[in-house]
C-alpha cells in the first residue's frame, strides 16, 4: 500500500488503476475535519472500495499460501504476520481457500464493488451446497448485510433438491458451545452456535425470561439490557425450578395449498425456510405456535382498550415485520412501538404497531427518527430525520413529538 500527502482537489482515496501503483490500493493521509456531511459520506464509500480491495489481496495470498503448504501453515502464518487470534486467522483462511473457487466473488470484491463480509457469506454458502454465484453476487452489489443473508437463504433453499434438509442436518451437525474466563476480566464467556430451528426456540425462551424480568424491576432502577440478558440465561440454566416465562417459544409459519390441500412454503417467523419434515416434528410440541390469524379467531384490533400489545398482535408482528424493521435485529429482543404515538390518541391497532429493537425505538422517540410504510412492498422501516441544516440551503423541518418514554 502507498501512502503520500493529498493534494488540493484530490478525494483523498484512489485505486491502483487511477494511480498506477500496481496491486496496490492507494490511501492519502486527509484531514476529515474540513468535510461535510457529504464529503464524509463520500470518503467513507471509497473507504469502503478500499477495503474490500484489501481484502481481496489478502485472501488471494492466504489462499496462495495454504495453495503452496496446507491449511495449517497458512494460519500460522496469519498469526504471525497479522498478530491475529487463532481463531480469527481460522475463519480468514477458510474464507480465503472458499474464495478461491469462487470466480465472480472474488472479482467483484477486488473491484470494490461488495463489501467483504458480503462475499465472506456467499463463500460460507457455497460450502453448504449449490448456490448460483452470479445471482448473489448481483444481489450483493445493492443489497445490505441482511438483505443478502436472506437472498441466500431462499436461494439455498430453492436450489437444495431436497426442500432445504441437507442444510439444516449440516447447521445441526456443526452446533458448538464453548465456556470459557478471560483472562483479562475474570468473566467467564459463553460462545455458542446453534441450527436456525434451535436457535430461534432459545431465542423466544431467552425473550420471555427477558421481560418477566423487566415486569418485577423497580422502574427506577433498571438493569441494562446486557445485563437482564445475562441475568435470565442464568436464571434458565442455574435456577429450571422457577420455570421458563410465560409465552412462545417458536413460532412456524407455512402456506396452505389449497389445490393440493396441504401445508407448503414452512418457515421460521424470521423468515427462515424449514423443511417439511421438521415442521411435521415441530407441530406436536406444546410450546410451538402455528400461526394461523384472521379477524374471526384473533382480536388484533384492540384499539385505546390497552397499550400494551398483546401476544396474539406480537406474534402476528414477527411473522409480519420478522425483525427489526430499523435494523433487523432478532423480533424476540424487539418492543411493538406505536407507529402514530400512544400518548398522541394512537391506537394499539396492528395496523398501527411496528417491530423495533430498543436501539431503533430510542431513535425514534429521542432523535426523531420516522416510520416509514411502503405500500407497494407493504413493509415498514426506519428512516433518519432530514439534517436541519444541510450543506446548502435550508430546512424547517421539526420533529413532531418528542418523547423518551420507550412504552409507545
Amino acid at each position: 500500500m502507498e501512502f503520500s500527502p493529498v493534494l488540493p482537489g484530490q478525494a483523498g482515496i484512489e485505486t491502483a488503476a487511477n494511480r498506477g501503483c500496481g496491486a496496490a490500493v492507494c490511501v492519502d493521509r486527509f484531514d476529515v475535519a474540513g468535510l461535510s456531511d457529504g464529503g464524509l459520506r463520500s470518503r467513507l464509500g471509497l473507504l469502503g472500495e478500499a477495503e474490500s480491495q484489501l481484502e481481496a489481496l489478502k485472501a488471494q495470498t492466504m489462499a496462495e499460501m495454504a495453495r503452496r503448504h496446507d491449511t495449517a501453515g497458512a494460519k500460522k502464518m496469519a498469526r504471525e504476520v497479522l498478530r491475529s487470534s487463532p481463531s480469527k486467522a481460522h475463519h480468514d483462511v477458510k474464507a480465503a481457500e472458499r474464495l478461491a473457487g469462487l470466480s465472480a466473488t472474488s472479482e467483484a470484491l477486488a473491484s470494490g464493488e461488495v463489501p467483504a463480509d458480503h462475499a465472506r457469506l456467499i463463500a460460507r454458502a457455497s460450502s453448504e451446497g449449490p448456490i448460483d454465484e452470479r445471482e448473489l453476487v448481483e444481489a450483493a452489489k445493492t443489497q445490505t448485510y441482511d438483505e443478502l443473508a436472506k437472498t441466500v437463504k431462499r436461494q439455498q433453499h430453492e436450489l437444495s433438491g431436497d426442500d432445504g434438509q441437507s442444510i439444516h442436518d449440516r447447521r445441526k451437525q456443526n452446533r458448538s458451545a464453548r465456556l470459557f474466563q478471560n483472562g483479562d476480566t475474570g468473566m467467564y464467556v459463553l460462545n455458542a452456535e446453534f441450527d436456525p430451528i434451535t436457535g430461534n426456540h432459545i431465542a423466544g425462551a431467552l425473550a420471555d425470561k427477558e421481560r418477566e424480568l423487566w415486569r418485577a424491576e423497580d422502574p427506577k432502577n433498571r438493569r441494562t439490557h446486557q445485563q437482564r440478558a445475562a441475568d435470565a440465561l442464568a436464571e434458565l440454566i442455574l435456577h429450571p425450578e422457577k420455570g421458563r416465562a410465560a409465552g412462545i417459544a417458536l413460532v412456524l409459519v407455512a402456506d396452505y395449498d389449497t389445490t393440493r390441500r396441504e401445508l407448503a412454503n414452512a418457515r421460521i417467523s424470521d423468515g427462515t425456510p424449514l423443511p417439511a419434515s421438521e415442521l411435521v416434528k415441530l407441530a406436536c410440541e406444546a410450546d410451538i405456535f402455528p400461526a394461523v390469524f384472521n379477524a374471526r379467531t384473533q382480536d388484533l384490533w384492540l384499539g385505546r382498550r390497552r397499550r400494551c400489545a398483546s401476544d396474539a398482535q406480537r406474534i402476528a408482528l414477527m411473522v409480519r415485520d420478522k425483525a427489526c424493521v430499523g435494523c433487523g435485529a432478532d423480533a424476540n429482543r424487539s418492543f411493538s412501538h406505536h407507529i402514530e404515538h400512544w400518548k398522541n390518541g394512537g391506537k394499539t391497532d396492528y395496523s398501527n404497531l411496528v417491530t423495533v429493537c430498543n436501539d431503533c425505538h430510542g431513535d425514534i422517540h429521542d432523535r426523531h427518527y420516522q416510520v416509514e410504510h411502503d405500500r407497494r412492498t407493504g413493509e415498514h422501516r426506519v428512516i433518519p430525520p432530514p439534517e436541519a441544516f444541510p450543506d446548502t440551503g435550508t430546512d424547517t423541518w421539526r420533529p413532531r413529538h418528542v418523547n423518551s418514554v420507550l412504552l409507545n
